[in-house]
């Protein structure tokens, strides 16, 4: 009788042990917060199945206006790193800073990789500043510049490795493949604005978020609010942008996902310009435009065609 008994417990101890190695396996890995959704997509590509990726701030949401609750900063306690973008775009990091430091938590801002650019706001005394924001006259929205990505991907990388040595070897794997595929974005963007004549090669928007998009492509920006969507356009900066408009003859101009198109469909009433379709400027959104290189596929897309 001993046999036959022996041989299922045999398999009850092997199975038992090998739930309790998936959730060592699981326990074990690299706990990271994301107050951006771009960082989180990237800390996702080059992590792999080593790191567990949190986001706190989540697609869809304005993150000018977002601020931490209780609960995001109990769960950003709990994490061995912070990630964030920088530059000023989000006002209350420094309030996070004690938190981070009594806890453990290794903040990673991707902001202090790229080469900062100063804003156009356009109109920009025209601005109503009473809802301040501190990134003052830097554009916070790095991540519309490819190479600024790839410089973050690495950045992202070193931290992991740090945290995670048995790791390194993945991470540096995941990190050359993103590189790669980043490389070859970067080529198909070039490729589809080729197809824009310089003369239209002129973005309209909500508010200005596509600044190192529009240097890296040879695009002039015009926007209705400044850098932050809580900058309040005034009238009459709305009317020198009307004006511009008619007299640079622009075909289209752009709302944005989180924004309520509301004045953009002013202006085109007055203007003859079209709505040229919908762009993710302050971050990822959902479906296609997931994943940071669906927002720039999708982004891309949009712009050429209404522009063509």
């Amino acid at each position: 009788m001993g046999g036959p008994i022996s041989r299922p417990m045999n398999r009850v101890l092997i199975f038992f042990s090998f739930l309790t190695l998936g959730s060592f396996v699981q326990a074990g890995n690299l706990r990271v917060a994301s107050l951006s959704t771009v960082m989180a997509d990237l800390a996702r590509e080059v992590g792999g199945d080593r790191v567990e990726v949190i986001e706190i701030v989540k697609a869809g949401v304005d993150p000018h206006i977002y601020e931490p609750t209780p609960g995001d900063r109990k769960t950003i306690a709990k994490s061995q790193i912070l990630l964030a973008n920088g530059l000023g775009f989000e006002g209350y990091l420094n309030n996070l800073r004690p938190g981070l430091e009594k806890n453990g938590v290794r903040l990673v801002v991707g902001g202090d990789v790229v080469k900062p650019l100063q804003a156009v706001c356009s109109g920009e005394e025209a601005h109503d500043h009473s809802h301040s924001h501190s990134h003052g006259a830097t554009d916070p929205h790095w991540w519309h510049s490819i190479p600024n990505v790839q410089a973050v991907a690495t950045q992202i990388r070193d931290a992991f490795a740090k945290a995670d040595p048995e790791g390194i070897a993945t991470y540096e794997a995941n990190a050359k493949d993103l590189n790669a595929r980043l490389a070859a974005l970067s080529k198909w963007v070039r490729l589809q604005l080729a197809t824009l004549p310089k003369a239209n090669r002129i973005l309209v928007t909500s508010h200005e978020a596509l600044g190192y998009f529009a240097v890296d492509n040879g695009f002039e920006i015009f926007t209705v609010q400044g850098v932050s969507t809580t900058d309040q356009p005034s009238s009459q900066n709305v009317k020198r942008l009307i004006e511009e408009i008619k007299s640079r003859k622009v075909k289209a101009i752009f709302a944005e996902n989180i924004e309520n198109p509301k004045v953009l469909e002013q202006i085109t009433n007055e203007t003859g310009a079209k709505l040229g379709g919908v762009l993710y400027a302050d971050g990822l959104g959902s479906g296609p435009a997931a994943t940071y290189e669906g927002m720039m596929k999708t982004n891309v897309s949009v712009i050429v065609e209404a522009l063509k």
